[in-house]
């Protein structure tokens, strides 16, 4: 058994369209290494080198629906039946004027 990424259509073309891969690791660090190994540059749209591989700001993990954030981040235990979605975080929007 592996543990299952659900991946977001922003990044479904390292996944040659994929919705969902499978990966291994102890730690949510060696499941990005580890699906990098097959989906080459994913890592990098997820994780920022520059600031100590760390997860982006605006990427959302989610492990078993809980938000690794605040569980221990990228070192965030995994296992065999887990199941992790990445989700890009979701901002902006248009400021409504009315005219009276």
């Amino acid at each position: 058994m592996a543990i299952e990424v659900r991946i977001p259509t922003i990044l479904r073309t390292y996944t040659d369209g994929a919705k969902a891969v499978e990966g291994g690791g102890t730690t949510l660090a060696e499941l990005l290494a580890d699906l990098d190994t097959r989906h080459a540059g994913i890592r990098d749209r997820i994780v920022d080198a520059e600031k100590g591989d760390q997860l982006r700001r605006f990427v959302n993990v989610y492990l078993n629906d809980e938000d690794v954030r605040f569980l221990d981040g990228i070192e965030t235990k995994v296992k065999d039946g887990d199941s992790v979605t990445i989700l890009p975080a979701v901002a902006g929007g248009a400021l409504e004027t009315r005219l009276a």
